[in-house]
């Protein structure tokens, strides 16, 4: 790995807005979408659409999420969050952007963080807007399909979803206060990110001087933007990230290199 001095000197007494994706959590053990173990791998990841318009895609969601929940429940935070958790503390980083929807910047110790996929452990109805957690969904599922099995699966994909065969008869149970459409409080592909939410990351990216980049490829606009704006209003942009990303044309500064290695460099240094 090449000298982190430049990205040092590049952050040194500034405040910084971290805007993180996928890769962060990988050596937690959730993969990716584009990394560079995955970027060749053909995902099938739900649409919005596919899912509010059709019972056989919500039947396979959640009998894949059925098995595929778990190891994400279980996933540990890594020295990656934990450093950005000890940066905040610190004063050197505002708060965290995530696109990940894992909870594990908030399980190291992060205070400031906006989730702008929307997190894995709880559910919505579509027709009341009430929420329950992800276990009291797990149990409804499990009720509902006595038969099925949650051992590991044999390959876990990102976002809680795993590779499985999805029985025709799979059961899935409405809302307990309404019987309506119960979806994950995540945002689905085709999906816009409530406003609020927006809001939130906006203030957050207004409180920093520059912009840190970790762990993602920038291919979807809801973290792109950040980018985008960033550039039109001066503000600085380095990222770290395996491989090529859609922001490495605007940025300062790019390093591509494994996380963990760089960050423990910036946690004693900054």
């Amino acid at each position: 790995m090449r000298s982190l001095e430049p990205l040092i000197d590049f952050l040194h007494g500034q405040r910084i807005t971290v805007l993180t994706g996928a890769g962060i959590s990988t050596d937690s053990g959730i993969p990716d979408y584009r990394g560079p173990k995955t970027r060749h791998k053909a995902r099938n990841p739900i649409q919005y659409q596919q899912f509010i318009g059709s019972d056989a895609m919500r039947r396979r969601y959640w009998a894949r999420s059925l098995r595929g929940w778990l190891p994400v429940k279980r996933a540990e935070p890594n020295r990656s969050h934990e450093i950005l958790a000890e940066l905040e503390e610190r004063g050197r980083v505002v708060g965290v952007i995530t696109q990940n929807v894992d909870g594990l910047h908030q399980a190291a110790g992060s205070h400031s963080v906006v989730e702008l996929h929307g997190t894995l452990s709880r559910v919505r109805c579509l027709a009341c807007g009430s929420r329950v957690g992800r276990d009291w969904m797990q149990a409804a599922l499990l009720s509902a399909n006595p038969t099925e099995r949650i051992e590991a699966p044999q390959e876990l994909a990102p976002d809680g979803d795993a590779v499985v065969d999805v029985r025709a008869d799979f059961r899935v149970p409405p809302c307990p206060s309404c019987g309506g459409v119960l979806k994950p409080d995540v945002v689905f592909f085709g999906e816009n990110t409530e406003r609020p939410v927006v809001d939130a990351a906006w203030s957050l990216f207004e409180q920093g001087e520059v912009l840190l980049v970790l762990g993602s490829s920038l291919t979807v606009f809801s973290g792109y933007r950040f980018v985008h704006r960033a550039r039109k209003v001066g503000m600085p942009v380095a990222i770290v990230s395996l491989g090529p990303t859609r922001g490495d044309p605007v940025a300062a500064m790019k390093v591509d290199a494994p996380l963990l290695p760089v960050l423990e460099v910036l946690g004693r240094r900054l």
